[in-house]
């Protein structure tokens, strides 16, 4: 299988070393590493140098941060652009809703203008390079994130450990956006509910690792053998055995990021 997104480069050095050397054997062929900054996108080119035919690099900017400064931003699209043959997808790239829902509950006002231009900025790069994008947009956001794929044309976007309202999901499936799912597709009714109705043909599996999750898998280390959980949960609601969602989850990842 494939682990659709993952942050790798944040977890220690020796564990990516001991995970790595346990794919094979755990049954996961290869890793779609997202960045979250320049540092983000050199330690994951770092890693790419290492380990060329596991992991397949996303390069981008996470908007659950403070804004880069102009200079910052215009370093890291050059970079970004000067290795446009070296790359799977832009990402991860979005707009903040945990950081503005923060905001709000402390009183304080966020403006989220000036991260939908970052974020239209990206899109236009992507656009003009052709590839596809990882992004973070949930909740009411995705509708915004929509119109922006809209206007730059952009077929092969992955909205990655997606909620949303019911006019985002129509929205998405409309223009066959992808989506993937977390190890909380395991114990979240709510996500269970998504992933009974989105079209099997526009759905992957990830750990977004680190990351944590709870029920089965509270207190452990997240590691990408988690997605065959993912598989497994995600065709028991399509009435399907688990391996035959491993084969049809990877074979969707491979479409998409033409691995």
């Amino acid at each position: 299988m494939i682990d659709a997104h993952i942050h790798l480069e944040q977890y220690d050095a020796e564990t990516i070393q001991q995970m790595l050397k346990e794919l094979p054997e755990r049954g996961i062929e290869a890793l779609l590493a997202v960045s979250m900054n320049l540092e983000s996108c050199l330690r994951t080119e770092r890693l790419v140098q290492r380990f060329p035919d596991i992991i397949k690099p996303a390069y981008g900017f996470h908007p659950e941060q403070p804004l880069p400064k102009e200079d910052e931003l215009k370093t890291l699209l050059e970079w970004i652009e000067n290795r446009a043959g070296k790359f799977a997808a832009i990402g991860e790239i979005g707009l903040p809703y945990y950081s503005r829902l923060e905001a709000h509950e402390r009183g304080e006002e966020f403006d989220s203008e000036p991260y939908i231009v970052v974020l239209d900025t990206f899109l236009g790069l992507a656009a003009k390079l052709q590839k596809p994008v990882v992004l973070h947009a949930v909740y009411e956001d995705a509708l915004i994130v929509c119109d922006l794929l809209e206007k730059h044309e952009i077929h092969r976007a992955h909205f990655h450990w997606f909620k949303g309202p019911e006019e985002a999901v129509r929205r998405m499936i409309a223009n066959g956006y992808y989506i993937s799912f977390t190890p909380d597709i395991v114990y979240e009714p709510e996500i269970q509910e998504l992933a009974r109705r989105y079209p099997p043909e526009l759905v992957m599996a990830e750990t977004d690792g680190p990351w944590p999750f709870e029920g089965p898998f509270a207190g452990r280390t997240t590691h990408p053998s988690m997605i065959l959980d993912v598989a497994a949960a995600w065709g028991s609601l399509h009435g399907i055995s688990p391996s035959q969602a491993e084969k049809i989850l990877t074979a969707n990842s491979v479409k998409f990021y033409e691995l």
